[in-house]
């Protein structure tokens, strides 16, 4: 067995990634090269100036961040670009499968067409996938903030695609954006035509917002949400995490987002989750408004800040890959590799 550092364990970890939002992977060289190509003047002139401004407190400043980015994204080829990048990175990290947050709302409310945004996916996908040996699927979220009749008709926009899920790569639909006074249950409607389809249901349950509980309750108990992604407010209610438990729910946690809204706070959320027996993974969210922390980053984050064994970041690893949407025998290939690496990997302590 190789003894290594706690880093270079966490490099060599194999790794499935379940929560990151592609229009988050938008680093600032890329906004540059968009901003030039599309003739869209920024505010900012250099990377390092733009990632000064990067500046929020809550979900509402950032999401003003988030959105000012999105309006770059103009072609099939810029949308190639950013998921190729975002692929290439993480795979230099040993993530080999990726399941991917995009906001088509965002996209077609300013004229563009749902097929252009698959496309330049799905290319990057193919690409990636060929060059690096990285699997990736899409998750297309609705826009919480905006109307249910929009999530309605951009799922039915998106139908011909949703249709060919081995072409397209959309496996789920997910909710995002601004919660407030936009429960689960705004969307009930589309969520119960997606699941008719047989694709996968997640939903953003984001820290300590109004009504956080019931919005728990309703994403698990009626729309019957497979994931919470974020959803740390479960721990303040015992039948939540009772609820939670029952039906195999896994929870898709962001170290980055979280320091920021609950500063402090990551060694005892983390480990009020391990101790109630819940199901959780460690993810990036949205690396590129970030400090570009990815995914072996956003491990380090949360084993420095819970005190995490390498025991725990190896079933942290194993609950991504169990609760990723895939075929049995993938998955299969993906358990046998971290077994793999466990057999020969140890962690020794700095001298």
């Amino acid at each position: 067995m190789s003894a290594v550092s706690m880093q270079e364990f966490l490099e060599k970890l194999p790794k499935a990634e379940l929560h990151v939002h592609l229009e988050g992977t938008l680093e600032a060289d890329l906004k540059i090269r968009l901003a030039e190509r599309n003739n869209h003047p920024l505010k900012s002139s250099t990377a390092e100036d733009i990632r000064r401004g990067y500046v929020y407190h809550d979900l509402p400043s950032f999401l003003a961040l988030y959105y000012e980015g999105v309006e770059l994204l103009q072609t099939e080829q810029d949308f190639y670009d950013l998921c190729y990048a975002y692929l290439a990175k993480v795979a230099q990290q040993n993530v080999l499968y990726t399941e991917i947050f995009f906001d088509p709302q965002l996209h077609i409310r300013r004229g563009l067409d749902f097929g252009t945004v698959i496309r330049g996916f799905n290319a990057a996908q193919e690409d990636a996938e060929r060059d690096f040996g990285i699997r990736s699927n899409l998750i297309l979220c609705f826009i919480r903030e905006m109307s249910a009749k929009s999530a309605d008709e951009t799922f039915t926009q998106a139908f011909p695609y949703l249709e060919r899920p081995d072409r397209s790569r959309i496996i789920g639909v997910g909710l995002d954006s601004d919660e407030m006074g936009n429960p689960p249950a705004k969307f009930a409607k589309t969520f119960a035509r997606a699941k008719a389809m047989g694709l996968h249901l997640t939903m953003h349950c984001d820290l300590d917002q109004e009504n956080t509980h019931e919005h728990i309750r309703q994403a698990l108990q009626d729309l019957g949400s497979e994931r919470l992604d974020h959803g740390l407010n479960v721990l303040e209610k015992p039948e939540l995490i009772t609820m939670a438990r029952e039906k195999g729910v896994t929870f898709t946690i962001c170290p980055s987002p979280n320091d920021v809204i609950r500063p402090g706070r990551s060694r005892q959320d983390i480990r009020d989750m391990l101790a109630a027996g819940l199901k959780i993974t460690i993810n990036s969210d949205d690396p590129g408004y970030m400090q570009s922390v990815y995914m072996t980053e956003s491990l380090a984050k949360a084993q420095a800040a819970a005190d995490l064994t390498p025991e725990e970041l190896i079933q942290i690893s194993r609950n991504a890959f169990e609760a990723a949407w895939i075929s049995d025998a993938e998955r299969g290939t993906y358990l046998a590799a971290l077994q793999d690496f466990a057999q020969t990997y140890r962690v020794v302590a700095p001298a």
